[in-house]
């Protein structure tokens, strides 16, 4: 996210729909846009969000000269058609929807988030209540006695990375090893994982510090019983027509969001303290490749179970070309600072 509804969804659903069919205010030809939108997903709600992101947009604001103003939605798919109509002009996406911006919306990675401890990653966990005495083994026995919850169907740490790092290498489909599967958002998740309603559920490292924070005394009865490899963390998204010249006015925004030695850039960096960020780096489409290749792992899978020659043939070209474009991607781009 971060990449991460439960007792105020319903509310920010509401929030969400109201905007649907109201595109972002448009400018006469050729004239500036006066106002632009920036997309957040509020899967943790919409209250203990947007007093997180409002301070960042009113320094965007500020900093480049034009009023920006957020746009909620309970779901990332939703992030994702909000774009692809012209109702957001840029946003923060998590890897998965980040890659569906740019195949579907017409967008384009311009930054990268880095955690507040340096890291551009973070991963994908797998939690279970404390006592339950649920153990990664007991988990991959496929025994039917769990139910499972994993992410949004387009959640990288949700649903993605369980599929790709631990369930797909060794045969493992959910919908048959589990009692029930259930998909929903980190935080509904990690509530029901605490009070007991679900066995097992995924999430991700940067959810668990914001369930931490909001509500401890739960946070204390969930534990960790399996990771993910790093997984590239969230990015800034923006639509390929906006302005150049404002595209890179925003751009350096978010490079320079507390840099700085003055008091200002010691506030800015409060406000990253409050998202558990440190900061953004530079970053392009090819920041996504770890997820292009987590897919064309999966479609790899799902063709060798269907049996079907040629269906396995394209899956298997499919990954070989993927992997090759990521792999000079890297060879090419410089190692990201820290």
């Amino acid at each position: 996210m971060i990449r991460r509804d439960l007792m105020l969804a319903l509310s920010a659903a509401a929030l969400a729909l109201s905007a649907c069919g109201k595109p972002a205010e448009k400018a006469a030809p050729g004239a500036a846009p006066t106002e632009l939108t920036f997309s957040i997903l509020s899967a943790e709600n919409q209250t203990s969000m947007e007093p997180l992101w409002a301070p960042l947009l009113a320094d965007m604001s500020d900093q480049i000269g034009v009023r920006v103003k957020p746009y909620f939605a309970t779901n990332y798919t939703s992030l994702v058609e909000a774009m692809r109509f012209k109702q957001v002009h840029m946003g923060w996406f998590s890897a998965a929807p980040a890659l569906q911006a740019v195949r579907r919306a017409d967008a384009e990675v311009l930054g990268r988030v880095v955690d507040a401890g340096g890291d551009a990653t973070y991963k994908s966990v797998i939690i279970v209540r404390k006592g339950s005495g649920i153990t990664l083994d007991k988990l991959l026995a496929c025994d039917k006695t769990l139910n499972f919850g994993l992410g949004d169907t387009q959640s990288t740490s949700g649903t993605l990375a369980p599929m790709a790092y631990l369930f797909t290498p060794k045969g493992i489909e959910p919908s048959k090893c589990f009692k029930s599967v259930r998909s929903a958002s980190h935080q509904a998740n990690a509530f029901s994982v605490a009070n007991g309603v679900l066995d097992v559920a995924t999430n991700n490292s940067v959810g668990m510090i914001f369930f931490k924070r909001q509500s401890p005394e739960l946070a204390d009865k969930v534990e960790v019983i399996w990771e993910s490899p790093p997984l590239p963390e969230s990015s800034i998204v923006v639509r390929k027509d906006l302005d150049p010249a404002l595209k890179e006015k925003i751009r350096q925004f978010f490079l320079t969001y507390g840099t700085g030695a003055d008091e200002k850039a010691a506030k800015q960096r409060e406000v990253l303290k409050g998202l558990a960020y440190g900061g953004f780096k530079p970053a392009d489409n090819s920041y996504l490749d770890p997820v292009r290749e987590m897919e064309a792992s999966e479609a790899l899978a799902a063709a060798r179970r269907s049996g079907d020659k040629a269906k396995i043939a394209a899956a298997q070209a499919e990954f070989a070309k993927v992997s090759a474009e990521a792999a000079q991607s890297r060879a090419i781009a410089p190692t990201p600072a820290q």
